[in-house]
């Protein structure tokens, strides 16, 4: 992945950038500690929600090993190659992706599922007994200003390893 952040070119009337995080599935469930996301809003941590989302589970919790993650990079650059999509920065954890792109002409639900597609489609080989990778939906926010561009570019490149863990 190059540095395209000197090599800026953004199309009028479109997002700068796309800020998009995904969760792998079963390991931030409804209820957790760390509270969670739910139809758009913020839940407090409830062990009751937590207990219940466990039991509605289909499969284990998949977590990204080291060549998982180096799969997931990899088919996220070759898809943003193919696409003509600048892709700025990504942070594959062990539990969940995130990643910063320009994909001109494409919506953000489109843009993070066509990634999550291929992903899967990558990862089925090694992984022939799974039938669920990812959680439903992402994370998609809109980046609309170059000091938010930054800002999310350093978030991504940074603040996962200041937290000192690995997911």
């Amino acid at each position: 992945m190059g540095d395209p952040v000197n090599e800026r070119k953004f199309n009028a009337g479109e997002p700068l950038a796309y800020f998009i995080t995904w969760t792998c599935y079963g390991t931030w469930l409804s209820g957790d500690e760390r509270g969670s996301w739910k139809r758009g809003e913020w839940q407090s941590p409830n062990s009751v929600f937590r207990e219940m989302a466990a039991a509605e589970e289909k499969e284990t919790p998949f977590y990204l090993q080291l060549d998982d993650r180096n799969i997931v990079s990899q088919t996220i650059s070759k898809h943003c190659e193919i696409r003509n999509w600048t892709l700025w920065t990504e942070s594959i954890r062990t539990n969940h992706v995130h990643l910063v792109v320009t994909a001109p002409g494409y919506q953000p639900e489109v843009v993070s599922e066509q990634f999550k597609a291929w992903c899967t489609r990558k990862l089925k080989p090694t992984h022939s007994d799974r039938k669920r990778f990812w959680t439903e939906g992402a994370s998609r926010r809109w980046i609309n200003h170059e000091e938010d561009l930054d800002a999310v570019i350093q978030y991504v490149n940074e603040a996962q390893d200041r937290k000192q863990r690995d997911d």
